[in-house]
């Protein structure tokens, strides 16, 4: 394959990768807040949709087993667009809850397998050299497609709210333009996606045979010198931001009346899903450039103090709900900038930890541990704001930082690990 046929496909191939998980992951927190469930219900069963995440390492030698990748990425966006489509159909319905997080689970297990089978096809489909050579392209129309779902359709559906038709109106429109957009995208990936040849089910290998394998990588992984203290990193060094990521949109969103700062649906879509992102991404950028120079051990604690520190805009703005918006867009920014930064930091230590024999499935379930991170902590924190109140539930998160820099101070790594 040469490569300008690669733009036909790796650019739409990691857009479809990235807009069902933001829709998974931040677009039903602002829908069923904005429909009225309660900061518990929201943190505990939108938590539970990291499940899949948390999960794909035991089926992904599976995708290889059965079909082809590309016949998975092609399956995969028809059953992701015709789950968005039943969730467009289900909200105006009376238990619209219950079966809209049925769907919401579909879609989360078929975004899972989607991811495995994309990752897998990129490597077939291109080159080493154009592997190098695009993983910027990739990276960057995922975090457009993050922006699209969490900044623009956001922001759709703010301006549909307005529209005289109700919420669930408004809700419903967005997430039927939603399923059109990933069928128009599995239409053009079924028609132009390329045929690897080396793209072909292992049939030379039994399910049972494939089972033992993972289970003997599996069981390596924790015999890897320092694991304990490497599991307690994975876990615990994103505690604060666990907690944060579920209930920020619903500060945001709720009346000053009830502790929050009272900003409709569209501002939200600017302030996290496009300036939020921006800031996320340059952060993530100048990170990798300040490890490149001077390596990770280098960086390691500004990194730690990059994650925690900024997080105290939220214990400012639920203390003085009266900003004004520009304020409050900054200190979004400011808090997504120091995570972008400091996440880098957890990222290289996950590829540090993963080197070695079964490098890829040791970093396939260290990334397990990334999103159970994420998972368990955000189940309880809707409980604990509506315990606690904004304010004091911010103060938490502050306490939570002292998790982050216990578990970084645990870590032994090579000096030299992420220099030139």
């Amino acid at each position: 394959m040469n490569t300008p046929s690669a733009w036909k496909w790796v650019p739409s191939l990691y857009f479809a990768e990235g807009l069902p998980y933001v829709i998974v992951m931040t677009l039903s927190l602002v829908m069923y807040k904005r429909m009225g469930i309660s900061n518990t219900d929201i943190a505990l069963y939108t938590s539970w949709l990291n499940l899949p995440w948390v999960i794909k390492p035991l089926w992904s030698p599976f995708v290889d087993l059965i079909k082809t990748k590309r016949w998975w990425i092609v399956s995969m966006q028809l059953l992701i667009g015709a789950g968005l489509a039943g969730i467009a159909f289900t909200i105006p319905t009376e238990h619209f809850f219950q079966v809209t997080l049925a769907v919401f689970w579909l879609l989360a297990f078929s975004s899972a397998t989607h991811d495995i089978a994309a990752d897998g096809f990129y490597m077939l489909g291109l080159t080493p050299h154009q592997q190098a050579l695009y993983v910027g392209i990739r990276s960057t129309f995922y975090r457009i497609a993050t922006i699209a779902g969490q900044g623009v359709l956001i922001m759709l559906a703010g301006f549909l709210e307005k529209s005289g038709q109700g919420i669930p109106y408004a809700w419903a429109l967005t997430f039927l333009l939603a399923s059109g957009l990933l069928l128009a995208l599995w239409v053009y990936h079924a028609y132009r996606l390329p045929r690897p040849e080396q793209d072909r089910a292992v049939r030379q290998h039994s399910a049972s045979s494939l089972l033992y394998d993972f289970l003997q990588t599996f069981r390596s992984f924790f015999k890897k010198e320092q694991a304990g203290a490497a599991i307690l990193f994975m876990l615990l060094y994103r505690l604060p931001e666990a907690q944060l990521a579920k209930m920020s949109i619903p500060f945001l969103l709720d009346p000053v009346s009830e502790g929050g700062l009272g900003m409709t649906t569209e501002q939200i879509g600017f302030a996290q899903g496009t300036l939020g992102i921006i800031g996320l991404t340059a952060g993530g950028i100048l990170g990798g450039l300040a490890v490149a120079r001077h390596g990770l051990c280098y960086w390691l604690w500004t990194m730690v103090w990059a994650i925690s520190l900024p997080d105290i805009v939220y214990v400012y703005l639920s203390y003085f709900p009266d900003s004004s918006l520009i304020l409050i867009n900054i200190c979004i920014f400011i808090e997504q900038f120091g995570y972008g930064f400091g996440f880098t930091a957890y990222m290289l230590y996950l590829i540090y930890y993963s080197r070695g024999s079964h490098q890829t499935a040791h970093y396939a379930i260290c990334t397990a541990f990334m999103a159970l991170g994420m998972m368990l902590p955000g189940m309880i924190a809707g409980w604990l704001q509506e315990t606690l109140g904004y304010p004091h539930f911010f103060v938490w998160i502050m306490i939570c930082c002292i998790a982050t820099f216990g578990v970084t101070a645990l870590l032994k790594i090579d000096p030299e690990f992420g220099k030139k």
